[in-house]
């Protein structure tokens, strides 16, 4: 099985500055968005699995390692999504990403241990996303916690998914939080 590419999308953005103070290196987002046909069937059906797993790393090999690339510097955030045009379902999205031959594509990619952030839902053409982002190798990392918004205008039509990666160069810009859990820790 093959998919079926209308377009691929890249974005990327950076930061130099933020409230007024500029960063000590810039803050680096890339997005790699693949706008296909969905390979599922406009009626229901029970296994979504096998599709899935027929085409999980060829869809990853589109965007992943692109992703990486865009960002061109070493990936310390990363997460997933999959925009489903309004003639399917969400779970057909949910398929295709939360599948590891996906996963396992861009986490490799990215040089990441931990399980990829994500999200999915179902919207008309030119609608958004938000995509979390957490650390490539702990997640409990408060500074690498961010979000980031991927949008094709002419995407996705009611029988097109668009899968996304995103990854980042940094944490969150002027990040300053306390670590995971020292809000409960007890006091010294």
């Amino acid at each position: 099985m093959n998919v079926t590419v209308r377009k691929i999308v890249e974005i990327v953005h950076e930061t130099g500055r933020e409230n007024g103070r500029p960063l000590q290196r810039p803050h680096r987002v890339a997005m790699v968005g693949a706008v296909i046909d969905t390979p599922y069937p406009a009626e229901y059906t029970e296994d979504l699995v096998t599709t899935a797993d027929a085409i999980g790393a060829e869809i990853g090999e589109l965007v992943g390692p692109r992703c990486v690339r865009a960002l061109g510097e070493d990936v310390e955030a990363f997460g997933k999504a999959a925009l489903v045009g309004t003639g399917g379902e969400v779970e057909h999205g949910s398929a295709l990403i939360h599948n590891l031959r996906f996963g396992n594509v861009f986490r490799d990619a990215a040089a990441g241990t931990e399980l990829l952030p994500a999200a999915e839902k179902i919207g008309p053409t030119g609608a958004a996303i938000d995509i979390p982002l957490k650390h490539k190798l702990d997640a409990k990392t408060r500074s690498h916690h961010q979000t980031v918004t991927f949008q094709v205008a002419d995407a996705p039509l009611p029988r097109e998914i668009v899968v996304v990666c995103a990854a980042s160069n940094t944490g969150r810009p002027l990040a300053r939080l306390a670590s995971f859990g020292a809000e409960v820790a007890p006091a010294s």
